[in-house]
């Protein structure tokens, strides 16, 4: 390619250049200005869907997970079970029979689905402290992370720790 050429292809270059630099900061900066709404679906009486001023007013809780580097991370959220219950989730002391074979199917943007048994929720039984959290070390999740993020702090691999939550399946096996 002579010089000429080069030199009108610079100004295409630099603008597929800085597309392909900026796309990735562009796409984090519209998931964390995403609004937090989460879609409470399946086999309840109360589906609902929750945007952040409601996650605001329930009750919040606070738990530590432990980074890879061994630091401490502290997420707020709201218990899932009390988002389960507010649907009508059979919790507490209708969680007995055929309501122990439900299970609760939590669906992330980017795809990623992982389940959990309503006994290892309920305080009676798992009493799992698990939370729906909208905020890392006090300060609002960011890009990736959410705008709510499932945190399973008891778990020993983080896999169930779902980032980007959109999605809250709830599934009898026994009708």
């Amino acid at each position: 390619m002579d010089y000429k050429t080069f030199a009108r292809r610079i100004p295409v270059l630099a603008a597929t250049c800085a597309g392909l630099l900026c796309s990735p900061l562009a796409h984090a900066q519209e998931q964390s200005a995403a609004p937090a709404t989460l879609t409470i679906t399946g086999d309840l009486p109360s589906p609902a869907t929750l945007k952040a001023d409601d996650l605001a007013k329930m009750p919040r809780q606070t738990v530590s997970v432990t980074d890879s580097d061994g630091s401490k991370i502290e997420y707020e959220g709201v218990l899932l079970r009390d988002i389960l219950k507010q649907a009508g989730a059979p919790l507490g002391k209708d969680l007995r029979g055929k309501a122990l074979a439900s299970y609760v199917l939590a669906k992330a943007k980017d795809g990623y689905v992982v389940a959990f048994t309503l006994g290892e929720l309920d305080a009676a039984f798992g009493n799992e402290s698990i939370v729906i959290a909208d905020k890392r070390d006090g300060k609002p999740l960011f890009g990736y992370q959410g705008p709510l993020r499932l945190v399973c702090p008891n778990d020993k691999a983080g896999a169930r720790s779902v980032r980007m939550l959109e999605t809250l399946e709830f599934v009898k096996i026994q009708k």
